[in-house]
């Protein structure tokens, strides 16, 4: 049983299948949550796990479970990931998790293997966050961390509420969105970042998921016409909130190498030429893997945003904490054991990113496996990973579940 591997080319090929739904001309990915594109990824990937011989249940969240039963009742070990996209998302992110989650059970079905515990893989709603905020949804309801009504009510930038798009794509099931007994989870995923590929390594063993902060910021100042107001006059809104951007970089890179902080939307408003800006809005993204550092990070942000109140309106909304966790050692060692047992270069890491696994890491025993993305690039249409990689990662995957579920 040591021995056994996943067929690499069915699993590159059912990658790229996925692929070709909600393709970019760039040769990216756009299947944003709870859209159709994202119900027809949803429908074929149910399909495939009926053709494997699964269960499939769905649940209040749109979280779909497919599962391959075992010889006995026992809690299932569980794997997978998400397959919704960035708006110019690429082919790996999540789905290569969910897919290859799917390829193990292929490969147990091919040797007619039976486990002892269930073998179970999800589909998590709305990870990316990208068309509903915050992000990671579906695992963060069932993990207890967000309340499944005041998640219905969620809308789009077109006001469509959650609860509706997902009843009107047929992915609001009837199993509650409650906390999973099972043995334990794991998750393949590309790293998203540069370290394996600069480091040559082909896996990476996640011992520890990164603290996530985010805001909204509202900056009020005054609309004025551009040809009549004086320079001393003004009350720019544009000019401050450009300002408080440059402080998030400043301040990300005072807590380098590990702090991270980014504005990733900037509206301006009204947005015309001759106009004085009288409101922006933009985003606030702080990251670095130990929370009391975040504390200050905040700070040093909010200080900056207090000695400019006198003269404008700036409200900050902190409107999603996402704590720095390690993640289980026992499954931490499945993954290492199963790496050194098939050969494959591999390093001890933590991920950057934010991932259903440390939402699940709050209610079951959870750790993570990474495989290199060319260039650390990802969302990003450009993002990709080779087969090899790929298919080693996937090899991993198996052996990690083979050992837990028996």
């Amino acid at each position: 049983m040591d021995h056994i591997r996943i067929n690499g080319d069915r699993l590159w090929q059912t990658l790229m299948r996925m692929a070709q739904i909600g393709s970019t001309p760039a040769g990216g990915c756009a299947r944003l949550a709870l859209t159709d594109l994202d119900k027809e990824g949803r429908d074929l990937f149910v399909s495939w796990c009926v053709e494997a011989d699964c269960t499939v249940e769905i649940d209040e969240m749109g979280n779909i479970f497919a599962t391959r039963q075992g010889e006995s009742a026992l809690s299932p070990v569980m794997t997978g990931s998400h397959l919704d996209t960035q708006p110019t998302g690429g082919k790996f992110d999540g789905v290569y998790g969910v897919l290859a989650g799917l390829e193990v059970i292929r490969s147990m079905n091919d040797r007619d293997l039976v486990t002892k515990r269930p073998v179970q893989v999800v589909v998590w709603t709305n990870e990316e966050g990208a068309r509903f905020q915050p992000a990671m949804m579906g695992s963060g309801v069932l993990a207890g961390a967000f309340d499944l009504q005041e998640i219905y009510h969620n809308t789009d930038v077109a006001g469509l509420r959650l609860e509706d798009e997902l009843e009107r794509i047929g992915y609001k099931g009837a199993k509650p969105a409650a906390p999973p007994e099972a043995r334990a989870y794991f998750e393949a995923h590309i790293e998203q970042g540069p370290i394996l590929e600069a480091e040559q390594k082909t896996i990476g063993i996640v011992t520890h998921q990164q603290g996530i902060r985010w805001y909204n910021v509202c900056v009020e100042g005054q609309e004025s016409h551009a040809g009549t107001t004086p320079m001393p006059l003004r009350k720019d809104a544009l000019v401050t909130a450009a300002g408080l951007a440059v402080t998030v970089q400043k301040i990300a890179e005072a807590h380098a190498p590990a702090g991270c902080g980014t504005v990733g939307r900037f509206e301006c408003f009204p947005g015309s030429p001759n106009t004085i800006p009288g409101k922006v809005t933009f985003s606030v993204d702080f990251r670095h893997p130990d929370n009391s550092v975040l504390d200050e990070m905040e700070k040093m942000f909010r200080d900056s945003v207090d000695t400019l109140n006198n003269e404008f309106d700036i409200q900050v909304d902190g409107y999603w904490r996402y704590p720095a966790r390690a993640f289980d050692k026992g499954c931490v060692g499945y993954v290492e054991h199963a790496a050194r047992l098939l050969g494959y270069p591999a390093m001890q890491m933590l991920t950057g990113a934010g991932h259903d696994a440390s939402y699940m890491a709050q209610v079951i025993p959870t750790s993570m496996i990474f495989i290199p993305c060319a260039g650390g690039l990802s969302h990003n249409e450009a993002e990709d990973a080779s087969k090899a990689d790929c298919e080693a990662g996937a090899n991993v995957l198996l052996q990690t579940m083979l050992a837990a579920a028996n």
